[in-house]
């Protein structure tokens, strides 16, 4: 049992390097990349690296969102993304206040997904300078969002027990709301 566990230790940081690699050569083409048609940006607080970010990229990639900003996020796997990384523009972070200072100063109204908001997704008017918050998987915001008084909570309807979604399919679900209200005809 001792070898394989070193085999498979061995691998895995085989694995990461390779990853880390690919991630940096992604984030000099990303440096290249044009902000989307939409004004709606998505802010990434915290997600682990290996799940969730490269999948948000895609959607972000998918519904012509302007930006990604990822909040205490300085690598993840790029593979995910299936190549959005490079299509859509990162902007970097060390606390949430920073990044929200920089989108309030350019007109961004925030708002954060939670179980227990009042208000619906659907039930709220997006205004195009939209900024959508999404939590870690496991401990949700780095940050208390009444300490910053206009965010607004709002949570995506459903049914089943478990009350909660993947990160990036909330995302997904929110970006998908957005772009409805303002750009199908």
């Amino acid at each position: 049992m001792g070898r394989r566990l070193k085999k498979l230790t061995r691998r895995l940081i085989r694995e990461r390097r390779l990853a880390r690699k690919n991630y940096e050569r992604q984030r000099l083409l990303n440096r290249l990349a044009k902000p989307g048609p939409h004004p709606g940006i998505v802010i990434l607080d915290h997600l682990k690296p290996q799940f969730n970010v490269g999948k948000v990229f895609r959607s972000a990639d998918a519904f012509g969102m302007r930006e990604v900003h990822l909040i205490g996020v300085d690598y993840f796997d790029p593979g995910p993304a299936m190549g959005s990384f490079k299509w859509v523009p990162a902007h970097y972070h060390g606390d949430f206040d920073s990044c929200y200072q920089v989108l309030r100063r350019q007109g961004y109204r925030l708002f954060a997904t939670a179980p227990q908001a009042g208000k619906t997704l659907g039930g709220c008017t997006l205004p195009e300078k939209s900024a959508f918050v999404f939590g870690n998987e496991g401990v949700g915001l780095s940050f208390d969002p009444g300490r910053y008084g206009d965010i607004q909570m709002v949570r995506i309807p459903q049914f089943g027990k478990v009350q909660s979604l993947n990160v990036s399919v909330a995302a997904s679900l929110v970006m998908y709301e957005y772009v409805r209200q303002h750009h199908l005809t």
